[in-house]
């Protein structure tokens, strides 16, 4: 690939592709072999940090013993791997598609080929993870689902790669937090750890190609893009927490997700988990117009 075809500030596109493939080949994992997915889940422990539970600090969350504490902590966090799954199913389609138009000859596209590969094995263990919790796969209200198969449908380059970084990293954030915390439920931490080392090599993916294709879009296509990322950022942020988790605790799931949505710790935790891909976003251009208002309706842009 010539020097003409890279935008500032990314790598030669083959050579990135070729240093990912090398990584994927050093450090990649099957998590059927590598975690340990006989023990049973400890009872007493949180799966999840307690201040990042979506109720924490609110009176409902007075309300709870020490156990169903713990309890919505394992089905917050199967909530969270629900949409993970969602989203990297997606995610895989939309991979197909940017490899179909390409040469699979090309690290690039060989690249992306080990991508999906990887999500496929990521899907898997999420889905064993939310059984070995005692939870049920969470389904996205109608809405959501529909508007997955349209984004599926629809996108283009940058929404593909905006919308990866986007639930990669709120996931990364949580993850990566999780997995050094010895306090916590060891199978999530194991979980976490395959996830988090694999999803870098994908968010370098996705950071280096939205970059060069961002640049080359015209001002329609940008503006269709900011909305239609906007649109799957609030979607996707305020679905994190399924409202039939609150039932498994013996809380009212309406009211739960009503002083969820505006708890201050709530909104901070995904203003967190948000700020490098905001970062990142903001600093291509991505988050502004009526798309702005979107990222702050779902609380990602602080209070």
């Amino acid at each position: 690939m010539t020097t003409a075809q890279r935008s500032p500030g990314t790598t030669d596109r083959e050579q990135i592709a070729g240093r990912l493939l090398k990584s994927s080949a050093k450090a990649s994992y099957d998590p059927l072999v590598e975690i340990d997915w006989e023990s049973p889940v400890d009872p007493d422990r949180y799966a999840l940090r307690p201040e990042r539970i979506s109720i924490y600090g609110t009176e409902l969350w007075d309300q709870l013993t020490e156990e169903q504490r713990k309890e919505l902590s394992r089905q917050e966090v199967a909530s969270i791997a629900s949409i993970g799954i969602w989203f990297e199913t997606i995610l895989m389609q939309m991979l197909v598609r940017h490899a179909y138009d390409r040469d699979p000859t090309s690290n690039h596209v060989k690249y992306a080929y080990t991508e999906i590969a990887d999500e496929c094995r990521h899907s898997v263990m999420f889905a064993k993870m939310i059984g070995k919790l005692d939870a049920p796969y969470y389904h996205l209200d109608p809405a959501a689902h529909l508007l997955g198969k349209l984004f599926k449908a629809i996108s283009n380059g940058p929404l593909t790669f905006s919308g990866a970084l986007f639930v990669e990293e709120i996931l990364d954030q949580i993850q990566r937090e999780a997995m050094v915390d010895e306090a916590l439920e060891p199978l999530v931490r194991a979980v976490s750890q395959i996830h988090v080392v694999e999803e870098a090599r994908h968010m370098r993916y996705a950071r280096e190609e939205l970059a060069r294709d961002w640049k080359q879009r015209g001002p329609l296509v940008k503006a269709y893009s900011r909305l239609v990322l906007g649109g799957v950022v609030y979607y996707s942020a305020t679905r994190l927490i399924n409202p039939k988790v609150y039932a498994k605790v013996g809380l009212d799931p309406r009211k739960a997700r009503k002083v969820a949505r505006r708890n201050p710790h709530h909104i901070d935790t995904k203003t967190w988990a948000a700020r490098k891909v905001v970062a990142t976003m903001n600093e291509a251009g991505m988050i502004s117009g009526p798309g702005k208002f979107l990222w702050r309706a779902a609380g990602l842009l602080g209070r």
